[in-house]
């Protein structure tokens, strides 16, 4: 069984920073993309950034330029640098992987890390 798990959101002032992580865990073949994506109240889930296998990136155009997606040297922990934050991007951030295990090629999400940005 394959588990993400996210930490490092909490509260921060508009212009400040964080730092998310998430590690993958379990019985993982291979993994073919790592990302985040984030949910406000009342909005629908979208992407934030995606990191694939051969270390292409992708970011959401609201977010290009103050966040900064990268792999740890295991392949299977994915973190998110958050500069200049502002209040709108207060959210859940949850962690995806597209990746292959057991049951053959499935798509993971972790629980979620709430991020608040005060202005």
């Amino acid at each position: 069984q394959v588990q993400l798990v996210e930490s490092g959101g909490g509260l921060v002032q508009a212009g400040g920073s964080l730092r998310l992580s998430c590690v993958a865990s379990g019985s993982i073949f291979r993994i073919n993309a790592m990302g985040w994506y984030r949910q406000a109240p009342g909005k629908q889930r979208e992407l934030v950034a995606a990191v694939t296998s051969d270390g292409s990136t992708n970011y959401a155009d609201s977010v290009k330029g103050r966040f900064t997606i990268s792999r740890g040297d295991a392949k299977t922990t994915v973190y998110l640098q958050m500069n200049s934050l502002k209040p709108e991007d207060t959210a859940v951030y949850y962690c995806n992987a597209d990746l292959y295990s057991g049951p053959g090629r499935m798509n993971y999400w972790g629980k979620g890390t709430l991020v608040t940005v005060s202005s």
